[in-house]
């Protein structure tokens, strides 16, 4: 009777790793020598395990970085009502959100264009991380005229919700006016808040969203993790 592989025996024991939740969607695994010494094997032998996994879409390896479990990406529809909470719980997984900081500058052309701003007039920037199930799916920035909500950044800080801090702030709803969705590679920074290699493709949205008198309430930019995330078209 032949004995199985040494290295299918070390796949098998990572398959149950991930399926009995040692490893979650987006950990890496230990090293190729950490495993090798675990399972008092070569690295060969590892890299031929971890091979299979890969063919199995179980895992995903980034250069530099070692080897991930992969996550099944995020469907997230995109709109005419902006609800990130709502619609990352309807995919099945845990929405959150990570402030990476909340300051007030002037308002550069495109933003001012887009808000009905003149140019260096004052707003107030959200710079945030979005997560689902705690991997991250995407980085975005949230800009918002100061003029007309002074107290914005407070109330963010407080509520870590675009919705509830409009809501606060007398703005009872608010739909997309317009969205523009644009290929691009990681930068560094994005890179390292998406857990992705730098220039791995993500996809930007930039887009405005207006009250129910349709002035226009936010200016938004956002890079979508490309293996994080499925973006999908809806009248939602």
């Amino acid at each position: 009777m032949s004995r199985t592989p040494v290295w299918k025996t070390i796949a098998a024991s990572l398959t149950s790793d991930i399926a009995e939740g040692r490893y979650r969607n987006g950990d890496r695994l230990p090293t190729e020598a950490q495993l090798s010494a675990t399972h008092g094997v070569n690295r060969h032998t590892v890299r031929r395990a971890l091979a299979e996994l890969s063919e199995q879409g179980l895992v995903h390896a980034r250069r530099g970085a070692g080897v991930f479990v992969a996550a099944r990406p995020t469907e997230y529809p995109i709109g005419r009502r902006v609800r990130y909470h709502q619609n990352i719980s309807a995919s099945g997984k845990i929405p959150g959100k990570q402030i990476l900081a909340l300051t007030t500058r002037a308002a550069d052309a495109q933003e001012a264009e887009a808000l009905g701003l003149e140019t260096g007039d004052q707003v107030h920037v959200y710079d945030g991380l979005s997560l689902a199930d705690g991997l991250p799916i995407a980085v975005f920035q949230s800009v918002f005229p100061a003029g007309r909500f002074p107290d914005m950044l407070q109330a963010l800080e407080d509520t870590q919700s675009v919705t509830r801090a409009l809501q606060g702030l007398g703005i009872p709803d608010y739909t997309r006016k317009w969205t523009r969705l644009t290929a691009r590679r990681a930068s560094a920074t994005q890179a390292l808040h998406l857990r992705v290699p730098e220039g791995a493709p993500v996809m930007q949205s930039v887009g405005v969203n207006v009250d129910p008198h349709g002035a226009p309430v936010e200016f938004g930019r956002t890079w979508f993790a490309g293996d994080h995330v499925t973006l999908t078209l809806g009248e939602t």
